[in-house]
């Protein structure tokens, strides 16, 4: 009985989450603007920062991800630097740096647009630790654009994990942003992550909110 009244106040809550977002105009999201950052394998961490170094907790991030207390410098092909690029945890079984388009361009890099995990034949980058220097032949991207959502929010958006939407921006700019991927998971919060190149020319911060469009 317990379980069936739990199912029945999910489905009214989704009910009036959907009424309302129709008469929003569209479902509408929340914001987080990403800052460049990398993900490291283990074994870079030990190169970084010293041999059995593990990595610090910062802040927690959804997904079961971490922003970590550490930062690298990387090193473009016209040996410019960006320093302080933060280091996001846990670690990964491939590192993985996401920078904005006007970052690419101050490196000299061809960072091509992906999503995250996808760095095959992606641009090479340079990175600098307290304790040492690696260098990945590939790894450097400008993140896709995405929404994160829970299985329940895709359900009330009407979307699936992989759909591809626009989502209008409400605001003195008017900004439409086409080619949104949608990735679903249990783990996830409600946010739509776009860098901070894309934020500037939209005039949009973190928390700002965002309407999907079909």
């Amino acid at each position: 009985m317990e379980q069936q009244t739990v199912e029945m106040i999910t489905r009214m809550v989704l009910q009036a989450i959907r009424g309302t977002e129709e008469k929003a105009g569209g479902f509408q999201v929340p914001v987080g603007v990403s800052a460049r950052h990398i993900h490291l394998t283990q074994e870079h961490v030990e190169i970084l920062f010293g041999t059995g170094y593990h990595l610090t907790k910062k802040k927690d991030l959804m997904g079961g991800q971490y922003a970590c207390n550490e930062t690298v410098t990387i090193v473009g092909l016209k040996l410019r630097a960006i320093e302080n690029v933060r280091v996001l945890g846990p670690v990964r079984k491939a590192s993985q740096l996401e920078i904005s388009a006007t970052d690419a361009m101050k490196l000299g890099v061809a960072a091509p647009i992906r999503e995250s995990g996808n760095v095959k034949g992606s641009a090479p980058i340079a990175v600098a630790g307290p304790k040492g220097v690696i260098y990945l032949e590939e790894g450097c991207i400008v993140a896709m654009r995405h929404i994160h959502m829970s299985p329940a929010d895709a359900n009330a958006a009407g979307v699936r994990d992989g759909d591809i939407v626009s989502v209008k921006v409400d605001n003195e700019r008017g900004t439409v942003y086409d080619q949104v991927k949608i990735r679903v998971d249990e783990s996830f919060t409600l946010e739509m992550h776009i860098d901070t190149d894309e934020a500037n020319a939209g005039k949009i911060k973190t928390g700002d909110r965002v309407t999907i469009i079909k």
